[in-house]
Parts: C-alpha cells; sequence; structure tokens
C-alpha cells in the first residue's frame, strides 16, 4: 500500500513471501533502483538518515528487514540472504541495481554479485566482511567476544545487547557517550530481539566457494569504506579488497565505527551517489 513518508516522499510498504519466511519491505522516491542491506545487529530504520538524500538524488531507494529481524519473519528453516535479496528484487520488478551494504549486509552484497553478477551494477561494501576471511581480533575485542559468549550462555539478552553495541556501535575501548544517544537508544532496540534464546533467525547457508577465494571475479565498480573506530576485523577486511579486488576503491572514515550510516549518513550518501552515478542508467 501507498503512504506518507514523513510527509515528503512516497512509500511503498509490503510483504514478500520467501520459502520459509516473509520480508518486510520498504520502497521510498522514484527513479533507478538502489538497494540498502542493514547490519546483522540493525533492521531497515539502520538507513533512515540515508534515505532522503538518495530519493532527493532521484533514486528508488529499497530496503528489508532480513529474516528475524524488524518484522520479517523466518521459520527455522535453511536459507541464502543474497537468494533473500533477489527474491525481493524480484517482487519489486528490479532486473539490476547497486547494492550497498552494511557489515553482513556488504557480506551478502558481495555473494550477490558472485552468484549473479547480472543483477548487479555496482557494490558499495560499509563496514563490511568477507566470507571465508578471518580479520583477527585484538586482545580487547577477543575479552569482549568472551564477555558476549558467557552473556549468551547465561541466557543474559539484556546484558549481550549493551556488549554488542558497546563493540559495534560505541567502539572498542570507546566511551558510552561517544555516539548520538538517539542512534545509540535505536541501535539497542533493534538488535535486543536477536539476543534472546529462543529467537528464530533461521540458518544461513554459506556460499561455497566462499567470496574470500574468488574476489578476483568481482566484476562490478566496488567501493569498500571503514571506520577508523571500527573492529580491528573491518579494517583488515579492507586491506584484503584492496589487495584482491580488482579496481576497487577503498577508504576509511575518521571518528566513526561500524554504523557508518547512521553516524555520517550525508557523507556515506554523498559517497554512494558519486559512486553509482557515473553508471546510469539502469532498471
Amino acid at each position: 500500500m501507498l503512504a506518507e513518508y514523513d510527509g515528503f516522499m512516497p512509500r511503498l510498504d509490503s510483504m514478500i513471501q520467501v520459502p520459509g519466511g516473509q520480508l518486510h519491505a520498504v520502497v521510498d522516491g522514484d527513479g533507478p533502483p538502489v538497494v540498502l542491506l542493514h547490519a546483522g545487529i540493525a533492521d531497515l530504520r539502520a538507513w533512515d538518515a540515508m534515505v532522503p538524500p538518495l530519493v532527493d538524488a532521484g533514486f528508488r531507494v529499497i530496503r528489508f528487514d532480513m529474516r528475524g529481524l524488524g518484522s520479517s519473519r523466518t521459520d527455522d528453516v535453511e536459507f541464502a540472504r543474497h537468494r533473500d535479496v533477489l527474491a525481493v528484487m524480484d517482487a519489486l520488478g528490479v532486473g539490476r541495481a547497486p547494492l550497498v551494504g552494511n557489515s553482513i549486509g556488504g557480506m551478502t552484497a558481495l555473494d550477490l554479485a558472485l552468484e549473479a553478477p547480472e543483477r548487479v551494477v555496482a557494490l558499495v561494501l560499509v563496514a563490511s566482511g568477507i566470507r571465508g576471511f578471518d580479520g583477527g581480533d585484538t586482545a580487547d575485542e577477543i575479552a569482549v567476544g568472551t564477555a558476549m559468549e558467557a552473556a549468551d550462555a547465561a541466557g543474559e539478552g539484556d546484558l549481550l545487547n549493551e556488549l554488542e553495541i558497546q563493540f559495534w556501535v560505541d567502539g572498542v575501548g570507546q566511551p558510552t557517550t561517544r555516539v548520538d544517544p538517539s542512534i545509540r537508544r535505536l541501535m539497542l532496540e533493534m538488535n535486543r530481539p536477536g539476543c534472546d534464546a529462543d529467537h528464530i533467525g533461521g540458518h544461513p547457508i554459506a556460499l561455497e566457494p566462499p567470496a574470500n577465494d574468488r574476489l578476483g571475479s568481482v566484476g562490478v565498480p566496488t567501493l569498500a569504506i571503514v571506520g577508523a573506530l571500527d573492529a580491528s576485523s573491518q579494517q583488515a577486511t579492507l586491506v584484503r579488497i584492496a589487495a584482491a579486488l580488482p579496481g576497487a576503491r577503498t577508504m576509511t572514515l575518521p571518528g566513526v565505527a561500524h554504523m557508518v550510516g547512521m553516524e555520517e549518513p550525508e557523507t556515506l550518501a554523498r559517497l554512494v551517489l558519486e559512486h553509482i552515478r557515473p553508471l546510469l542508467p539502469w532498471s
């Protein structure tokens, strides 16, 4: 159904059926499509601040909640994240589009570019990992990870949520007051359901062979971005992309951690537009 989006742009809200689940998708604006894929600790609301500048630039912005997150649902089934992206694109009549992916959303975008390159115009990988690549952790990061595992094993969902937000949103070793309080509150809200022991998120199927073994086969223009305060594994991923992905552009943004699109939406929107505009047209 069509509804108003903050009073200034059209919005389409829909539930898309996929095998074993339903995906909540939102479309804003008109024009060439751009698909935004959120992080695993968030839902589609993580892109709220990115939508207006992209729509104002003349693009149709598509986002959806991944299985088990936000308003999307899944049975306890196996599924492939990149095939869910294709299902959303198919349901919305999108043949090709640039993919902007944050964290696991970036990994999903990269997998899709390898499995169905004819559907992908370009990649913007934001604080992304690479399936099959281990960037390593510092001693401080290992300590936080151990605390997360203990909270998870003890069924302490609130503590696990707080630790995950400290790690990814604040940045390891950073004060809990570093980010805007409204961002932190929203992140705690979006991440909390996935911290429950009885949360159903399905069972993602890994791409084989993994993306790390196939980076040289990525044939679309790629921009990779990481925040300077993000985890060491994300910093290592940027180095790996620069070395192994032909023609990829990489950059580090100072003063931000994992959720770049929430901390610096105007900057990220500008970088996305600079990357995709020269590639027009597509549909």
